[in-house]
């Protein structure tokens, strides 16, 4: 078990629908970071923007997206994670994929398809919530609209990290900032959101706002507004322990049953 967690958040812009040239941006992005991390995340549909035409860009779990991450992931003795279209079955999905250097692949498909796109129309819902336990520490993935629902989030079973990684638009980004922030609050957890930049191919923009909060809701990163950018966190273990011992909000929190 580790004490600390040292995180690479990449915020960027996507080309619209190119996996080929995303990849190869990443992958210079990543080789770029002069030291040794845990873990780099990657915005949603890193490979391919926010797009509702999953049936021209959809891979399976043997496609170009998930070898090039495993690639990655061994090369540098990283965990990588990001989200892709997946095709399983007859359904297409928004998957978050979570990946080690050992080659095991967490993953988790995103609950709140976003209505607001239709991307309910196109994407099958995930059912499962997932708990992924990395060098001792246990990640909660969840995928942008999820942000929005705090009961899919509430922590139930002592998560140490709340993680999301998102396409989520300039126009809407106040609601980010203060979701991201309370989400780390309710939860006693540190909690991550990688957003992207730029413009999409449907000329919906971007700002990033990229950030990771501790469990006391104070930021730890300066990203800026509308910029490709590289931060680096070391989250400790220490910190989860001193708060909540001292606090112990978690233990006031109300029983539930999700339907």
């Amino acid at each position: 078990m580790q004490d600390y967690l040292k995180i690479a958040l990449i915020q960027s812009d996507i080309v619209w629908e190119n996996p080929d040239q995303n990849c190869i941006a990443f992958s210079k992005k990543i080789e770029s970071i002069n030291e040794a991390v845990d873990l780099v995340v990657l915005p949603e549909m890193f490979t391919t923007g926010f797009t509702m035409n999953a049936e021209q860009v959809a891979e399976n779990m043997g496609g170009f997206t998930v070898v090039w991450m495993k690639e990655m992931a061994s090369k540098f003795n990283i965990a990588l994670v990001g989200s892709a279209v997946i095709l399983e079955g007859e359904s297409y999905y928004n998957r978050l994929l979570f990946v080690e250097a050992s080659g095991r692949i967490t993953t988790y498909d995103k609950k709140h398809t976003f209505t607001l796109a239709n991307e309910d129309k196109t994407y099958a819902s995930g059912s499962e919530r997932v708990i992924i336990n990395f060098k001792g520490w246990k990640l909660c993935p969840l995928i942008c609209y999820d942000l929005r629902f705090p009961v899919w989030a509430r922590n139930t079973v002592g998560y140490d990290l709340l993680l999301y990684v998102a396409n989520w638009p300039k126009l809407r980004i106040n609601a980010w900032d203060a979701l991201l922030k309370a989400r780390a609050i309710e939860n006693m957890s540190y909690c991550i959101g990688v957003n992207r930049v730029g413009l999409d191919g449907v000329n919906i923009e971007y700002s990033g706002h990229s950030a990771v909060y501790d469990v006391l809701g104070s930021e730890m990163t300066n990203f800026q507004s509308n910029k490709e950018q590289i931060d680096i966190v070391t989250l400790e273990k220490q910190h989860i322990k001193k708060y909540r011992n001292a606090l112990k909000f978690l233990d006031d929190r109300d029983d539930f049953t999700l339907e």
